[in-house]
């Protein structure tokens, strides 16, 4: 790999580790094995490069769920191939993980590309929820979109649970109940 491309995998996994604060322009460089130079002639500073490292890991986050949500299959079994799809689920969401720095927050440009996946997110999901419901897989009384939002809220919320428990299983509880309740939405024979 390039310095610039050691330098982006570096901070994405300190960003995912340590948060935005907790990640230093020496810690990124010593993990990179760049040099000072190198890192400034690539990137104008610790938000450059952080700007790159979250839009590579939104970038991956959002090609991981849409390999699930577009494969085959009902809208049920689709998002159930996304939502049980392998993570570690103890570190947490990469992306979700970034909405509780204050710096990532309050910075407009650091903030943006974790509010568009999210956006993208829901919107991808209520679109398969749509689809569902209009094959007549799913109740035509279901929200697609206050759906979506509450299989994304399930899912974040699931990561914050395993990581309070140190354990990985009220997370799978937390798809478990998300699944059930769609389960509850199918309609017999779709």
């Amino acid at each position: 790999m390039s310095a610039s491309e050691d330098l982006i995998a570096s901070t994405r996994e300190l960003l995912w580790e340590r948060g935005y604060v907790g990640t230093s322009p020496r810690a990124i460089q010593q993990r990179a094995g760049v040099g000072q130079g190198s890192m400034y002639h690539h990137f104008s500073g610790k938000p450059d490069l952080a700007l790159a490292a979250i839009g590579r890991t939104a970038e991956e986050m959002r090609a991981a769920a849409e390999a699930r949500l577009s494969g085959p299959g009902t809208a049920v079994e689709r998002i159930t191939a996304y939502l049980r799809r392998e993570r570690d689920v103890l570190k947490g969401c990469p992306i979700g993980r970034l909405t509780q720095d204050p710096d990532v927050i309050a910075d407009p440009a650091l903030r943006r590309p974790v509010e568009e996946t999210f956006a993208w997110l829901r919107d991808r999901l209520a679109g398969v929820l749509a689809e569902g419901r209009d094959r007549g897989e799913l109740a035509a009384g279901l929200d697609p979109v206050a759906t979506a939002c509450a299989v994304v809220a399930v899912l974040q919320g699931g990561y914050v649970l395993a990581r309070a428990a140190g354990s990985a299983e009220p997370f799978g509880q937390a798809v478990d109940g998300v699944l059930g309740l769609l389960a509850a939405h199918a309609r017999p024979g779709a």
